[in-house]
């Protein structure tokens, strides 16, 4: 017992986990610091249009995808808070793709991880999960990973990552080499080094919301766009400002969508929402794949088919700029799903209307529907009004605020730098590499059936061909 008028002196300091921490954090710096940046790629359009769109090419990562950069920072932020320590259990939600990334750095760290994921990820992401050192968990109900996470986490004495609602802060979103920093630093000797547009999925929102801030923060005139696939709750949580919004479906494209808006979900900092069908998203996904000669996922076709949607109205308007989006992962990963035309077929999605107005220009002549539009071929149906664009085939509505320069100020348009002259290339001789002419790239061979772990109970299921429910993120580092 403490005499009386002694304060209390309490030491918690522990050198050796400090030394461990120190450690944890120099492997995590020196990955970052070995796979340096990602490249940008020019996707080809004809030199005429006076429009350039960009693809950021987030799977060059070490683990294949742009929740790299998300799986990098989520360690971090833990490290850094006193979450993770020498011998933590690392538990995460995700739908794949993230805890394949945290599988990585949970082998680097010595550290075991745990992903509880839907039973309907994909056998190829189980497979990565486990070849990086992962356990699999996975549960029926895909809004069941969260609660599931919290209690395995409190179970073992681990740290549940929980990068829905972190993703957001744990990425220092004024720079560091964020992904943000990267675009606009890979863009600076461009034509149009402030582009009009950059456009993203959302499945954390971490990604727009460190874009979102990072052009604010540089007062810059770019606006954000989030892309969202069909029974997703971010579109009309946005659109009605609702962050409770939820959805009785979730996502059939990994990576992007939720059943519920995330916490890590800045809907302040977006600027435009566009819903796109699952079958467009399939449809651009293969087409790009075509045109660049790369196979690339399906997240990745959403955000095509939405950059091209741009793309076609700054045409038809006549203005002259660039658009930026993300080529999120390989499609390798979807081999026995997105690109298993028995498989959208068993999922009902008809490809062909939108493949059909993919391999004709991508951008329309003025007065007719832009390739991001749901419409038939053909002239647009009666003009909606300025801050509507309404897809008359299956009565949606994209609703874009005027929240452009008018509302930053004329003088964030003023800091647009002066247009260089443009190096002229043609749709024939496109600027990123050989064009593949095949409709779809092959599918590689499976390499065996990953164990799969139902609430703790062991079972080799297999892949549910009628996958309706994912998740999973998308932020920076």
């Amino acid at each position: 017992m403490s005499e009386p008028g002694c304060c209390e002196d309490v030491d918690r300091c522990r050198p050796q986990t400090r030394a461990w921490v120190d450690e944890a954090i120099r492997r995590v710096e020196a990955d970052a610091n070995r796979s340096a940046d990602t490249h940008l790629h020019v996707f080809p359009l004809p030199a005429d249009w006076g429009i350039e769109l960009y693809l950021k090419d987030e799977s060059v990562h070490p683990t294949g995808s742009l929740k790299h950069r998300l799986a990098r920072s989520l360690f971090l932020y833990g490290l850094c808070n006193g979450w993770i320590r020498e011998g933590t259990t690392v538990i995460d939600a995700s739908s794949g793709s993230t805890a394949v990334s945290e599988a990585f750095f949970a082998r680097l760290l010595g550290l075991p991880f745990v992903a509880v994921m839907p039973g309907t990820t994909s056998p190829e992401k189980v497979e990565l999960i486990e070849f990086h050192g992962g356990s699999c968990h996975l549960v029926e109900d895909p809004g069941a990973i969260y609660d599931e996470s919290r209690r395995l986490a409190t179970e073992c004495g681990g740290h549940f990552l929980d990068q829905f609602t972190f993703a957001e802060r744990a990425t220092d979103w004024r720079g560091n080499n964020n992904i943000a920093e990267s675009i606009f630093s890979q863009l600076e000797r461009e034509e149009h080094p402030v582009p009009d547009w950059v456009v993203v999925g959302a499945g954390t929102g971490g990604t727009s919301a460190t874009i979102g801030r990072y052009v604010r923060y540089r007062r810059l005139a770019t606006r954000v766009c989030v892309v969202d696939p069909e029974n997703s709750a971010f579109f009309p949580g946005w659109l009605a400002e609702d962050p409770g919004m939820r959805s009785d479906r979730g996502s059939r494209i990994e990576g992007i969508g939720r059943p519920r808006v995330e916490p890590s979900f800045v809907g302040a900092v977006v600027d435009r929402m566009i819903s796109v069908p699952d079958a467009a998203s399939m449809a651009a996904m293969r087409w790009c794949s075509q045109v660049t000669g790369r196979s690339v996922g399906g997240s990745t076709g959403t955000n095509m088919w939405g950059a091209l949607r741009l793309v076609a109205e700054m045409r038809a308007s006549g203005r002259r700029g660039s658009v930026v989006t993300l080529l999120c992962d390989g499609g390798e990963r979807y081999a026995h799903t997105y690109y298993d035309d028995d498989w959208l077929s068993g999922q009902g999605l008809d490809i062909t209307p939108y493949r059909a107005r993919s391999n004709t220009s991508p951008a329309p002549a003025p007065g007719t529907s832009p390739p991001g539009c749901l419409d038939e071929p053909g002239p647009q149906r009666s003009p909606p009004p300025a801050s509507v664009t309404r897809w008359p085939c299956d009565d949606r509505c994209v609703t874009a605020p005027p929240r452009d320069e008018d509302r930053r100020g004329q003088a964030a348009a003023k800091r647009r730098p002066a247009a260089r002259p443009r190096a002229k290339t043609s749709w024939a001789t496109p600027v990123w590499r050989s064009v593949r002419t095949s409709a779809a790239p092959p599918a590689p061979a499976r390499t065996g059936r990953a164990a799969r772990h139902d609430h703790g109970n062991d079972s080799s299921a297999s892949s549910t061909p009628g996958v309706t429910e994912t998740a999973s993120t998308s932020t920076t580092a």
